[in-house]
């Protein structure tokens, strides 16, 4: 039946997530099928827009009663496969980004008013000859290690609750190591920092102001 034979590479068509479906081509000159659409693919090195001319003169010239209706690049296919996944990826950024802006914001007070409470005791330990830098060792040490709880009670839960994203992804992992790392490192940057600016603050207050405050 066929003149042009041989093996192609496997193809997906309509989604990039379903499987390629057993396919087979024939030249259109030989079949016997009436279609109501033909799919020409050109491929080229230059911008493809500067051929839509050249590639619609080509195509009349092989069938006049076809007419090009539409034209896209595969990028733009491609592009509109996954407008659902990227509305989705976007909405979850968006909500994602202001969970942690939040547990930040309430991180950051938590630690703040716990270090602000203990002004007095860091007064008590100054005058009997802490330094200033053994303080704010102390109030860092203490509060990573308050993080360091959570964090082991807070990525094996997200690591379980980061299936239920399998779904929405295609071509990453839902355990994706950077974005873990790059949360994580906010989390301790912020939490540093609200360690830091306090215990920085207590410490330098006199001793005897400092036993003053309640």
């Amino acid at each position: 039946m066929f003149e042009i034979v041989g093996v192609a590479k496997d193809v997906k068509y309509g989604n990039i997530r379903d499987d390629a479906p057993p396919t087979f081509y024939w030249s259109y000159a030989q079949s016997t099928l009436i279609s109501r659409q033909m799919i020409f693919l050109v491929r080229t090195d230059t911008d493809p827009v500067a051929l839509e001319n050249s590639v619609r003169q080509v195509c009349l010239d092989l069938d006049k009663d076809v007419p090009v209706i539409h034209m896209k690049t595969e990028e733009e296919i491609v592009q509109g496969s996954l407008f659902l996944e990227r509305t989705l990826a976007l909405l979850s950024s968006a909500f994602g980004g202001l969970a942690l802006l939040l547990a930040c914001i309430g991180l950051y007070g938590t630690i703040g008013y716990a270090v602000a409470r203990r002004t007095a005791e860091i007064g008590v330990r100054i005058a009997l000859g802490a330094g200033r830098a053994n303080i704010l060792h102390m109030v860092l040490a203490e509060t990573l290690l308050i993080v360091a709880a959570g964090v082991l009670v807070g990525l094996p839960a997200a690591w379980a609750a980061s299936r239920l994203l399998t779904h929405q992804l295609y071509g990453i992992s839902p355990h994706d190591p950077l974005t873990i790392a790059a949360a994580g490192g906010v989390i301790l940057a912020i939490t540093l920092l609200a360690g830091y600016l306090p215990a920085r603050r207590a410490s330098r207050v006199e001793p005897m102001v400092a036993l003053r405050c309640q």
